[in-house]
């Protein structure tokens, strides 16, 4: 365990805000955890992972909790799956890499994504047509008012797109992931039909059938390389918006007026439409806003030039989704979350 005070929180976070906090303190074990929210009962506190998804918009006068439980031990097995309870505070891709290397298959298209394990059942994150909560069994959890631990089944944690019930109003905050169970297969079965994977596969010169997790992986943080900054070198969140699913009455106008427009089916009723396509269409695409802009390869992807503030990045954010609006009269929704 260790504690931090008045600290800069630019190394804690993917867009490099340099916001201060009164305190950083990490801990790597339940126990911990439980010692330090007692200890600072009386304080505002923010939990937070890799700092992938959030964004500061002031200093923070409280204490931020950081996970640092780590490790993946298997908890049930069979000879077609196996089950893993996960560190919250392990690197997410690292946990993609191990599994491959252990023949554990299934997040092969969750490559890259940044941020750490406890993030993934909060955010329910997704690329490639794969999502979290196709994996999750269920979610270890201390409460951050009392420290009482409980579990919850993958049921319970009302999954949908970019969405779970730790981001409801309701239970926004309250709850620290400290462990993560996923269910993986033994079997590896490439998922080839969102995003152009299956071109991507094929240009690469590989017969589907001598396709390997391992390459599949390869392809996609090769393909995720060339679309998305390097946070070390341009400060980002990766992508800044949902894509916005619409109704099919919607669909049906755009599509007839944008007869190229890229979307994607979720049901009979609704269409998914990708933000970075209207963003583009609406003229963003690599330009800024002083400091902060529009990612050059990549219209979702919003980014700090240098210098830029929190407040900086929403003026940035709230100007596109005008744009957008008045353009294809659709609002688009950031995903990161705003600390104020």
């Amino acid at each position: 365990m260790k504690e931090l005070s008045n600290i800069s929180l630019k190394p804690y976070n993917t867009f490099g805000i340099d916001a201060k906090a009164r305190c950083l303190a990490e801990y790597e074990s339940v126990e911990e955890l439980q010692h330090l929210l007692q200890k600072y009962r009386d304080s505002r506190k923010l939990h937070i992972g890799g700092g992938s998804n959030l964004l500061f918009l002031n200093d923070f006068d409280g204490v931020i909790l950081h996970s640092a439980i780590l490790g993946v031990e298997v908890v049930e097995e069979t000879d077609k799956d196996v089950v893993v309870k996960v560190g919250s505070g392990m690197v997410w891709d690292d946990l993609v890499a191990e599994s491959i290397e252990h023949g554990w298959y299934g997040l092969e298209n969750l490559s890259l994504i940044p941020g750490e394990v406890g993030a993934s059942a909060v955010q329910n994150i997704g690329a490639y047509g794969a999502e979290a909560k196709d994996f999750i069994v269920s979610v270890e959890l201390v409460d951050m008012a009392n420290g009482e631990c409980l579990k919850m089944k993958n049921e319970e944690c009302e999954y949908a797109y970019r969405y779970s019930i730790f981001k409801s109003d309701a239970l926004i905050g309250r709850y620290a992931v400290t462990h993560v169970c996923y269910r993986l297969s033994k079997v590896f079965v490439p998922h080839l039909e969102y995003g152009g994977l299956k071109k991507a596969v094929e240009a690469c010169g590989i017969a589907l059938d001598e396709l390997t997790a391992s390459r599949l992986r390869d392809i996609i943080i090769g393909t995720r390389n060339g679309k998305l900054p390097d946070p070390k070198v341009l400060g980002n969140a990766g992508s800044f918006f949902m894509n916005p699913i619409v109704d099919r009455v919607k669909f049906e106008s755009l599509l007839a007026e944008y007869p190229g427009m890229p979307h994607y089916e979720v049901d009979d009723d609704r269409v998914k439409i990708p933000a970075g396509w209207l963003i583009e269409q609406s003229g963003w695409k690599g330009r800024r806003l002083g400091n902060a802009g529009v990612y050059e390869k990549q219209a979702l992807v919003l980014v700090n030039h240098g210098g830029a503030s929190g407040q900086d990045i929403v003026r940035l954010c709230e100007t596109v989704r005008s744009d957008v609006s008045d353009k294809f009269g659709i609002d688009i929704h950031p995903e990161v979350n705003f600390i104020e």
